[in-house]
C-alpha cells in the first residue's frame, strides 16, 4: 500500500456509511454498518463510533490500497445539538488510532447541503422523515427547523403522514376534514383503524412510523383527494418557509432539495415550486448533485488540498489543524 487518502463517514440514524479515497482519484472503497451510533448521557458516543470506524478504515484502506489517511471527514446526525464528545474526542482518537492530522465534524446538514449544491451560495432543504432547511453565503451557515416530530420537522415525512393519518381518524369519526381514500389506505397498511392509537402510541420509532405513511398521502394526493392536496400545500409551504428563513439574501441563490419525501414527485414538487416563488422569486431551485456521503467525500477532498472553502463554526463544521488546533474561522450559525 503506497500514498495517504482520506476518509469521508456519514453517520445517521439507519447506520453509518464510509469512503476512503485519495485527492484527485476519488472514492476508491466504500463500506457500511447498519448500526447507528449510539446517544447517551454525553450525546452521540465517541467510543461507540470509533468501534465501528476503525476497523473499516482499515478494511477499505487495504481494499483501496492507500497506505496512510491524513484526513478524515464525519458527517453526523445530531452534531450539532449532541456532538460535544465527539468534538471533544474524536479528532484525538483518530489521531491516535488511524495517524489521521486534520478532522472536519460536520452536522448531517452541511454534509447534505455540500452534497447537493457544493461549496457555492445556496439553501438546501433536507426532507426524509424529518425536515431542516439550511444555507450559507459562504462566511456563515444558518439553519432553520430540524427539531424533530414533537417540535417541529414541519413538511417533513413523519409530519405528512401524521396529518394524514389525522384525516383518517376524522373520517372514520365522521368528523369535518376526514378522509376516505385516507382512512382506507391507512387501514390497508396498520390494520383498523379503532386499534391504531394501541398500535402507535408504544413505539420507539413513532416517527419512522408516521413517515411510511407519507407515500400514501401523495398516492392519495395523486389519485385527485383534496385534503391529501391540501396536506402536501401545507407541507411545501413549510418547506419553503425554512427555506426563505435561511436563503442569502443577496443576488440570485440555488436552493437544493434532498432526501427521500421527494420522492413523492410532482404532487409535492409542483406545490413547492410555486411557495418558493412567492417567498424566493430570485432563487432558482434544483434537485441535489448528491447525497450526504458525497458531501462528505466533497469535503475531505477539499481538506486534502487545503482548498475547503466553507465557512467553520463550531457547531456546524469543526475542522482541527494539523496542530490538532481547531479551526474558527466564521462563525455566523443561527441555531
Amino acid at each position: 500500500m503506497t500514498g495517504t487518502g482520506y476518509l469521508a463517514v456519514d453517520s445517521g440514524g439507519s447506520g453509518v456509511r464510509f469512503v476512503v479515497g485519495a485527492a484527485g482519484r476519488g472514492p476508491l472503497a466504500r463500506g457500511a454498518s447498519e448500526e447507528p451510533v449510539r446517544t447517551g448521557a454525553r450525546g452521540l458516543d465517541p467510543d461507540h463510533l470509533m468501534e465501528q470506524l476503525v476497523p473499516m478504515a482499515r478494511s477499505l484502506c487495504a481494499e483501496a490500497g492507500v497506505g496512510r489517511l491524513a484526513t478524515a471527514v464525519v458527517g453526523a446526525a445530531g452534531l450539532a445539538s449532541l456532538g460535544d464528545a465527539l468534538r471533544a474526542e474524536l479528532p484525538g482518537m483518530l489521531r491516535s488510532e488511524l495517524g489521521v492530522h486534520r478532522v472536519a465534524l460536520a452536522a448531517d446538514a452541511v454534509t447534505a447541503y455540500v452534497g447537493a449544491l457544493g461549496p457555492r451560495p445556496g439553501a438546501v432543504i433536507a426532507a426524509g422523515t424529518g425536515l431542516i432547511a439550511v444555507g450559507t453565503d459562504l462566511t456563515g451557515w444558518r439553519r432553520a427547523d430540524g427539531w424533530g416530530h414533537l417540535l417541529g420537522d414541519c413538511g417533513g415525512g413523519a409530519w405528512i403522514g401524521r396529518a394524514g393519518l389525522e384525516a383518517a381518524m376524522r373520517a372514520h369519526d365522521g368528523r369535518a376534514g376526514g378522509s376516505a381514500p385516507l382512512l382506507a389506505s391507512a387501514e390497508d397498511l396498520f390494520g383498523p383503524a379503532a386499534g391504531l392509537p394501541g398500535r402507535l402510541y408504544p413505539r420507539t420509532d413513532r416517527p419512522a412510523v408516521l413517515a411510511s405513511f407519507a407515500p400514501r398521502v401523495g398516492a392519495c394526493a395523486a389519485g385527485g383527494d383534496p385534503v391529501a392536496v391540501r396536506i402536501l400545500r401545507a407541507a411545501a409551504r413549510h418547506m419553503a418557509d425554512s427555506a426563505a428563513a435561511v436563503c442569502p439574501a443577496a443576488g440570485e441563490p440555488v436552493v437544493g432539495l434532498t432526501g427521500g419525501l421527494f420522492e413523492l414527485g410532482a404532487v409535492l414538487l409542483a406545490p413547492l415550486d410555486e411557495e418558493l416563488a412567492e417567498r424566493l422569486p430570485r432563487a432558482r431551485r434544483v434537485m441535489a448533485e448528491g447525497d450526504p456521503l458525497h458531501g462528505a467525500v466533497r469535503v475531505a477532498e477539499d481538506l486534502a488540498r487545503d482548498s475547503l472553502t466553507l465557512p467553520c463554526d463550531e457547531k456546524m463544521l469543526c475542522v482541527t489543524s494539523p496542530a490538532g488546533e481547531t479551526v474558527t474561522s466564521a462563525t455566523d450559525a443561527r441555531t
